[in-house]
């Protein structure tokens, strides 16, 4: 497309203009034609290239109209000011010039220029730069929320710093070079600009590097020194300031920060502009006469699923947690991960890892890192996302609720992610966002807040689904579901708790004889409980009807929503038990919850559910090991009764896992 700008000139008198290589200049003959004018005809330099509208049967003695226009356009950048000219001549019926308008051009290259292609260099004047549209063919500059710290000691996310205050704060930003050619100086009074909405201001800040060798030199620099390398140029307070013109064959380089992320009142696009200023007169306001922009999507935060690698695990140490952090240090060892310990001075007492924070990351061509979601429910593990995790290269994300609107539904055992899914055609290559929610009939039903609902939603990228989970007491859908990896169909295998499983492995227990095993055999003050009782419990199974009947209908909405068939699913042999909650009755596990397990790689780590024991082995952890070692999968038992079960929490809960992100690019979505 060809931007086009109309110009006015005057008859006998000598127009300096100042216009920018690729742009047309639209100029209507007829209105400064002198009286009697028929004719008109036009002469001009090398560099200038014209046009003449409606095309002329003859060049020298062109017809004149009052629709008569010329275009005017530039090959290159002038050398010099007004080093370029075109004159237009007016004829009456006779060969008699009747008047000569004369234009002295400077021609000058502007280009703002971004990674619009996305590949991680930023070239030049992309034709796609001022647009942004999604696919493996599609275009637009993509920008990272600073929220990670480069501090270490009083530190706050990037972002809400007033400067920028090391060099490595800028591989987090992203990479706009303006590119300039022309003369040494522009003509007196012009000059550049650049500027952005009030809409985008509160999303977007861009820094301005004072020459070339900024980024080489700055780094061994004191801090005043340094922060004047790197000025501000556009944020929430300035949203438009003149930028140096150096002159000649040029590049100046800007560093764009994202302040937030998507979110209900922001779709994650911005705009940033250039303009060049042309001056009317002493006292008059600057007009404009060229706007280049570009344009940037922030990042999403992306959640990672189970099925891929881990990298990080984290636990807390309690007082009480002896054999569950036994466990988990054998586990992560065997597994060869890293295993990070949260201790009590730090956690004061709160065990639950996976409740109090999410993580995800945010992706980029130029970079990526890890982003921590901090959950609204703000136990005593509160400053552990912020003040252990926030850091160089590790961001940090929060939703605040107010206090009245939070439940346990709040708490990011409530929040899980399926691995990539095709549902109906429609590709989901980073999978779906699950959360639990209140049943849509409910009257007093407990939901995951608005505030990170919106939030969610608002990424795109990982559409998400609600399921019921306010049927539970603590009400997670952890609680019921997980993923792990499989090496055949999808890739693979939902789990799912299961009262039927569960009944139906104490049936065949009972029939080959078992009936007098006992659970909890090895745990400290617990009743023991034979198979028998279990069976001929007709209150506990009425009980574990309806939640059954909860779970399949989670069940039909996972199968619809990812697209999953009854092979893609386990079920896991789980009993529940109600307890009465402020007159509403709401599930626990009866005994630790299998499917509430840790996933790293191809070993597990579930809770140990100390079951009825048959020649000396668990019939439970068998049937469990018999599902999953058909997988490839190891099974390894992790004792949380007395530290978590109790609590009514389980492996899961208790943890967190890290996960390297999705080779994937997000930009790469067909939406």
């Amino acid at each position: 497309m060809v931007y086009r700008r109309t110009l006015r000139i005057d008859c006998d008198k000598t127009t300096n203009v100042v216009c920018v290589v690729g742009p047309e200049l639209i100029v209507n003959l007829d209105r400064s034609a002198p009286p009697g004018s028929k004719f008109f005809s036009v002469k001009c330099t090398a560099n200038v290239k014209y046009n003449i509208s409606p095309p002329p049967g003859e060049t020298y003695r062109v017809p004149l109209s009052g629709n008569s226009v010329i275009l005017i356009s530039m090959s290159h950048a002038s050398q010099s000011e007004n080093d370029d000219k075109l004159s237009v001549h007016y004829y009456g019926n006779s060969r008699k010039v009747l008047g000569k308008a004369v234009l002295h051009l400077t021609a000058i290259e502007i280009s703002l220029d971004v990674d619009a292609d996305r590949d991680g260099i930023v070239e030049r004047n992309n034709p796609d730069k001022e647009s942004w549209t999604w696919g493996p063919n599609g275009h637009g500059a993509v920008l990272l929320v600073n929220c990670d710290s480069e501090k270490t000691y009083r530190k706050s996310p990037d972002s809400e710093e007033p400067r920028i205050s090391k060099v490595a704060d800028l591989k987090d930003m992203s990479l706009m070079v303006l590119r300039t050619r022309g003369p040494t100086h522009l003509p007196t009074g012009y000059k550049l600009t650049m500027h952005i909405s009030q809409g985008d201001a509160e999303s977007v800040r861009v820094f301005r590097a004072t020459s070339p060798e900024a980024v080489k030199t700055s780094v061994q620099k004191f801090f005043s020194a340094f922060v004047k390398d790197f000025p501000l140029v556009l944020s929430s307070e300035v949203l438009s300031q003149e930028v140096p013109y150096l002159g000649g064959s040029a590049e100046t380089n800007f560093y764009v920060e994202g302040l937030r992320f998507p979110d209900k009142d922001f779709d994650g696009l911005v705009t940033i502009n250039l303009s060049l200023l042309e001056p009317i007169g002493e006292g008059i306001p600057e007009t404009p006469i060229f706007t280049d922009k570009v344009v940037f999507r922030v990042s999403p935060w992306i959640m990672t699923p189970n099925t891929l690698q881990p990298e990080e695990v984290f636990v807390c140490s309690t007082s009480d947690n002896y054999q569950f952090l036994k466990g988990m240090k054998n586990l992560v060892a065997k597994s060869g991960y890293k295993l990070s310990i949260c201790h009590e001075y730090l956690n004061r007492g709160d065990r639950w890892m996976q409740d109090e924070l999410e993580f995800g990351y945010i992706d980029s061509p130029h970079h990526s890192f890890p982003v921590v979601l901090d959950s609204p429910r703000d136990g005593y593990l509160d400053d552990f996302p912020y003040d252990e995790l926030l850091g160089p290269d590790f961001g940090y994300v929060t939703r605040v609720a107010k206090r009245k609107d939070v439940s346990s539904l709040d708490s990011f055992g409530n929040l899980e992610v399926s691995p990539p899914v095709t549902v109906n055609g429609k590709n989901y290559p980073l999978g779906r966002i699950l959360i639990g929610v209140a049943f849509p009939t409910a009257t007093r039903g407990r939901n995951m807040t608005k505030v990170v609902q919106d939030f969610l939603w608002a990424q795109k990228v990982q559409e998400p689904v609600a399921l019921f989970s306010d049927w539970l007491s603590v009400g997670h859908i952890d609680e019921f579901m997980t993923f792990v990896p499989a090496p055949d169909r999808k890739g693979f295998r939902l789990l799912l708790a299961s009262p039927d499983a569960g009944y139906k492995l104490f049936r065949e227990l009972h029939n080959d004889g078992h009936g007098q095993a006992k659970m909890f055999d090895g745990v400290e003050n617990d009743e023991r409980v034979t198979v028998d009782d279990i069976l001929m419990d007709e209150h506990l199974r009425i009980q574990n009807n309806y939640v059954q009947s909860c779970i399949d209908w989670n069940r039909d909405v996972l199968k619809r929503e990812l697209g999953l068939d009854d092979d893609d699913i386990i079920e896991l042999p789980i009993l529940f038990k109600l307890l009465n909650e402020m007159d509403e009755l709401r599930a626990v596990a009866y005994y630790p919850d299998m499917v509430n397990m840790i996933v790293l790689g191809k070993n597990l780590g579930i809770p140990k559910p100390f079951g009825p024991k048959v020649n000396g082995r668990c019939a439970l952890e068998a049937k469990m090991c018999s599902l999953m070692e058909g997988l490839g999968l190891n099974c390894t038992f992790i004792d949380d009764f007395a530290s978590y079960h109790k609590l009514m929490g389980e492996v899961h809960c208790g943890s967190n896992v890290r996960r390297k992100p999705f080779d994937f690019k997000w930009w790469n979505l067909e939406l």
